[in-house]
């Protein structure tokens, strides 16, 4: 009987674990393969909504914890987590002994994914190479491709950029994005069918959402770390004026993520803004539901070009954080400021719901990652095609 193979996914994040929920399910159900889940980073902190509880209770095994998040949210912290996560990741790889390691996306816990597994000689697999977007995500989702051996990539244009780097092309798939897996499953029964506030908790004024709400998520930009309080108010200040109710959602630990939190603590104790409740987190399924069934979502997530292209959610987008990335028709960029905001909101509310957009996905993406990892060749070897 042939061994299966082991497959090591790392989670490090809330983000990344709906990036990845349904390709992780896939992976555990398929006959030859073997899922060593790995979970680490702020998806261990309550203070980030502790993701990993969700994941127990959607019933997956954990085979190691990785703590790694030093405080402070600056760029001395995000560097220092960094090799933190890759001096604790290589001592789970030998633990391990993966056949082959996925990591997820472009966050600096990523990068110390790639580089534990390529230093180990263990092949890796990216998911989401090949975007463009701004920040520093850029660079780590570029390094990520040049250290990965097999390339998942959401779009057909994802796909072109990574064989451009010189990557063959025989090991790049379009698989489309996991996330959307799980957008088109809540449209098997779309309806909100929980009060959010009283599942969830949250802080802030009581809402009435029956008759349509906002969804907030705005996370700091690495390289304008200095001025997410400034770049926060703005929104908050447009949203308060807006009047609408409104669902926000707490920041991603990022450089400048304390200035992000700081503007919002010190908004809602010195404005009592009534029209404004406050969530850490929720489990992904619930998450898109209020997604799904919300009037327009605003900020600068990659849930606003992802999952709500897929949905047809309109979306305003805020700063700099997605330049570039691939969008449907759901979105409008704006600056940061609070009049442009404003404008932007009501246009999408008057306007109504966006079509949908299949960009990312078709809703089949774990299925065929889990199948490609059961049968591709697995090599630690780059051959470029420069």
């Amino acid at each position: 009987m042939a061994m299966r193979r082991k497959v090591c996914v790392v989670v490090t994040a809330r983000p990344s674990y709906s990036r990845i929920k349904s390709a992780l399910r896939a992976i555990a159900e398929h006959p030859d393969l073997e899922l060593q889940l790995v979970v680490a980073a702020s998806a261990l902190l309550d203070r980030y909504g502790n993701t990993i509880e969700y994941i127990q209770r959607d019933g997956f095994e954990i085979a190691a914890r990785v703590y790694m998040v030093l405080e402070g949210e600056n760029l001395v912290t995000s560097a220092k987590s960094t090799g933190l996560g890759l001096a604790e990741l290589a001592t789970v790889f030998d633990n391990l002994r993966p056949d082959v390691v996925v990591t997820i996306a472009d966050r600096y816990e990523t990068l110390a994914t790639a580089v534990a597994a390529s230093y180990m000689n263990i092949a890796v697999a990216h998911v989401q190479g090949g975007e463009v977007s701004g920040s520093i995500d850029e660079k780590v989702r570029h390094a990520v491709t040049k250290l990965s051996n097999l390339h998942f990539v959401a779009t057909q244009k994802a796909a072109e950029r990574v064989i451009r780097m010189g990557e063959d092309p025989s090991t790049v798939f379009i698989t489309g994005c996991p996330s959307i897996d799980l957008a088109a499953s809540i449209l098997e029964n779309p309806a909100l069918d929980f009060d959010p506030i009283a599942k969830y908790g949250g802080v802030g004024a009581p809402l009435d959402i029956s008759d349509g709400y906002l969804v907030v998520m705005q996370h700091p930009v690495t390289t304008e770390y200095e001025q997410a309080r400034r770049h926060i108010t703005e929104t908050l200040y447009a949203i308060r004026d807006l009047g609408l109710p409104t669902l926000w959602f707490w920041p991603n630990v990022d450089a400048g993520s304390d200035g992000t939190s700081e503007g919002i603590r010190a908004f809602r104790e010195n404005e009592h803004v009534p029209n404004i409740h406050f969530f850490k987190s929720m489990n992904p399924e619930d998450f898109l539901h209020v997604i799904h069934n919300s009037c327009c979502i605003v900020g600068n997530s990659s849930v606003a070009i992802r999952e709500c292209s897929f949905l047809g959610v309109p979306a305003v987008n805020i700063g700099t954080r997605q330049a570039g990335r691939e969008r449907g028709c759901n979105v409008i960029d704006v600056d940061y400021d609070r009049h442009a905001i404003m404008e932007a909101v009501r246009y999408q509310v008057r306007n109504g719901r966006a079509p949908a957009d299949p960009l990312y996905g078709d809703g089949r993406a774990g299925q065929r990652i889990a199948d490609l990892l059961a049968r591709v060749e697995l090599t630690v070897e780059k051959r470029l095609t420069y």
